[in-house]
């Protein structure tokens, strides 16, 4: 079976992980083989296909959806049982380099960045993690990081409801003056990832961010995810430093609509 290939799976269980936010448990030999990063389109009938990042990649995989819209409402209402249809993996993944990572998660954002940390410590790492979010009930995974990473995990609230006071990219700042890091991984709202690549740059440090942007064909073709020279859906989801310096203007600060007209991007 190919990535491309339109296949259904049945959902194994639904669990609630914030308001408004699910985590959909399912079997996809595909999915099993993906690597931490890489996404893949989900439909449900009658409504558009949407890409997700996959938060679990093991015999049973996920995805961890936050209801924006039709599709995303739609899975996050689902119970055990249900079909659901999927293309994928696509993309290009993280890399895992360095032996001091840090991963910057946001919101949503921690989707991606959660396989990608149990993959490191499945290979002997020490990462570092800044979970972040709105509130202390809108943290996601809070209990199982918590598990896997001791005092390594730092919690960054905007509201101070549970950690440190304020936004999760100026909390990695602080951690990069008091800690000795060689590469940061980050996902989250742009305008955080945007924060935490000036810090990156600033420290001399390598980086990798996800990037989200609207999707239809997923395969390179329709442009619709376009930032400058790259197609997210091919050239990311994953993006590096070198190709992030080739897209200042846009990055952080802009993204194409469906219709592809630029507009302002909401880094809430």
């Amino acid at each position: 079976m190919k990535p491309e290939s339109n296949r259904a799976v049945r959902v194994l269980r639904v669990v609630e992980e914030a308001e408004g936010v699910s985590t959909l448990y399912f079997r996809d030999p595909l999915c099993r083989e993906a690597q931490p990063g890489q996404f893949i389109m989900v439909w449900v009938p009658g409504l558009e296909e949407v890409p997700m990042s996959l938060s679990t990649i093991d015999d049973e995989s996920s995805i961890t959806v936050k209801a924006v819209g039709p599709t995303s409402r739609a899975l996050t209402s689902m119970r055990g049982g249900e079909p659901i249809g999927l293309r994928g993996p696509f993309g290009r993944g993280f890399t895992i380099r360095g032996e001091r990572p840090l991963l910057v998660a946001g919101g949503i954002g921690v989707a991606p960045l959660k396989p990608l940390l149990e993959r490191m410590l499945s290979r002997g790492l020490k990462p570092t993690m800044i979970l972040g979010a709105r509130t202390r009930d809108r943290l996601i995974f809070l209990r199982r990081f918590r598990e896997l990473l001791g005092d390594r995990l730092h919690i960054a609230t905007d509201d101070g409801s549970l950690g440190y006071r304020g936004l999760a990219s100026k909390y990695a700042e602080n951690l990069l003056e008091e800690h000795n890091f060689d590469i940061i991984y980050a996902c989250g709202p742009e305008g955080m990832m945007a924060a935490v690549y000036r810090a990156a740059e600033r420290f001399g440090l390598p980086i990798q961010v996800s990037l989200e942007r609207y999707m239809k064909c997923a395969v390179g073709l329709c442009g619709s995810c376009a930032i400058g020279p790259y197609r997210v859906c091919r050239d990311g989801p994953v993006f590096d430093g070198n190709m992030l310096r080739r897209v200042l203007d846009e990055f952080g600060h802009r993204r194409l609509d469906p219709s592809g007209r630029p507009i302002p991007l909401e880094n809430g």
